[in-house]
């Protein structure tokens, strides 16, 4: 069996996904797969954290024999265990960390003032009291 190291698509129109699998050769694209390696999602916004993969995994398959396909070796080469871009990916990750926290609000809202109303409503009926023994006098 000749294994292949390539992409399989996830996702829907418009919005493609990819997990990087171990494969065998004879499958189809989206077939069944020996093992999963990394993602890569191409609509991220940072260019070097769309490739995620795992590193130790993917030189044990290349160790045995697998082969990348064309894109996937330039993935490895970019992001894999001694990838040019490791750094900047680390980097990419973080901002992208920090960009989906969820912002604290910078100016807190006044708190509301629900007495006054419940104390106008208390006066109400004392004042409807004394207007009912004024007329029945």
């Amino acid at each position: 069996m000749s294994v292949r190291i390539r992409m399989k698509k996830l996702g829907r129109r418009h919005r493609p996904f990819y997990r990087i699998c171990a494969v065998d050769r004879r499958k189809p694209r989206d077939g069944r797969v020996i093992e999963e390696l990394g993602i890569y999602d191409p609509m991220v916004p940072e260019v070097d954290a769309r490739a995620i993969l795992d590193g130790e995994r993917i030189q044990y398959w290349l160790g045995v024999g697998a082969e990348p396909s064309e894109k996937v070796a330039v993935l490895i080469k970019k992001y894999g265990q001694e990838g040019t871009h490791r750094e900047a990916q680390k980097a990419a990750l973080e901002r992208l960390a920090v960009m989906h926290r969820q912002p604290e609000p910078l100016v807190s809202a006044p708190p509301r003032k629900e007495a006054e109303p419940k104390e106008a409503d208390a006066e109400a009926p004392a004042a409807e009291e004394t207007s009912e023994k004024t007329e029945s006098e």
